[in-house]
């Protein structure tokens, strides 16, 4: 991924500790969810489970697309909300400032106060577009929002383009284990790592792509890959739940076998990553790639069915 992007979970906890501290500049760090990789190969997995209307209406939908960020296949829109935030960063930061902590839910390990980590869920005021909602919110909040916006008829065709790109996003960030646990860490990084092979990074730039690349250099073949190993049980099992059960599940691996796994740091604070802890990290990867797919397609295709 391009190193010059940044975590939001990061620059989130930076942004309120630079408010406290009087309104010092914010400073980045690396890595975003999954990266454009992981993102892809979520949509690529979808793809195989959209019903074929639904695949219509969305394929139209996003061919018509005015916006420049991104080309309009599905696959490629799956990056889109990380274009969007990402466009102003280092200048008006009008979109950064509205949307960079929708990408994650900051559960923490000490509590597992899903409320909390929404901020008390708030609501979107009497008219307001969820596009527009609460700056202060959460991942699992604005995919439920985003998809009410898809299923009402009274949505403007501009509102529900941009729903249909955030969902298409939101459902992949959810999935990263370190986009929906901290243990006071940003999500991992914080965490300095190393591995034999992989070289070293932050704890959540290894979860974000430096094990997703070890799926495959082409996202298409890697989904295409991981749909065709999909059972009908394991579609039917988790079509189930919603957004907040998804989010305690990605949460609860990050707790058994992301932060649970790690070694203890050597003297210098670097955690070196054992062969099996990155022998573990492909079959949850790809899991939660899978999970992902899966559900995206369930949001839109119960979202979209219906005129």
């Amino acid at each position: 991924m391009d190193s010059s992007k940044h975590d939001d979970r990061w620059l989130g906890r930076l942004a309120t500790a630079s408010i406290a501290l009087g309104g010092l500049s914010v400073l980045p760090a690396p890595c975003l969810a999954w990266g454009d990789e992981g993102h892809e190969i979520v949509g690529q997995i979808a793809t195989h489970y959209l019903l074929p209307a639904v695949r219509q209406r969305v394929f139209a939908l996003l061919a018509a697309d005015p916006d420049k960020l991104t080309a309009h296949d599905f696959v490629s829109e799956t990056t889109w909300a990380d274009r969007f935030r990402d466009s102003d960063r280092h200048s008006t930061k009008i979109h950064y400032d509205q949307t960079h902590l929708w990408h994650f839910v900051d559960i923490e390990l000490a509590d597992a106060n899903l409320d909390a980590a929404c901020f008390s869920h708030p609501p979107l005021p009497s008219g307001t577009v969820a596009s527009l909602g609460p700056a202060q919110d959460c991942v699992v909040d604005k995919i439920d929002e985003f998809a009410a916006e898809l299923r009402s008829p009274q949505t403007t065709p501009a509102e529900r383009l941009v729903a249909l790109k955030f969902v298409m996003h939101f459902v992949g960030d959810l999935h990263q284990p370190l986009h929906a646990s901290d243990s006071r860490d940003a999500g991992g990084n914080a965490k300095k790592v190393k591995a034999a092979g992989l070289g070293s990074g932050s704890l959540h730039g290894f979860w974000d792509t430096q094990f997703v690349r070890r799926l495959g250099t082409d996202p298409i073949a890697a989904g295409d890959a991981l749909a065709a190993v999909i059972t009908p049980t394991q579609v039917a099992q988790w079509s189930q739940g919603s957004s907040a059960d998804w989010a305690r599940e990605s949460f609860g691996i990050a707790r058994t076998s992301v932060y649970g796994a790690l070694p203890k740091p050597g003297t210098n604070g670097v955690y070196a990553l054992s062969g099996t802890y990155v022998a573990a990290s492909k079959p949850i990867v790809s899991t939660q790639l899978s999970r992902a797919g899966v559900r995206l397609a369930t949001v839109l295709n119960a979202a979209l069915s219906v005129p």
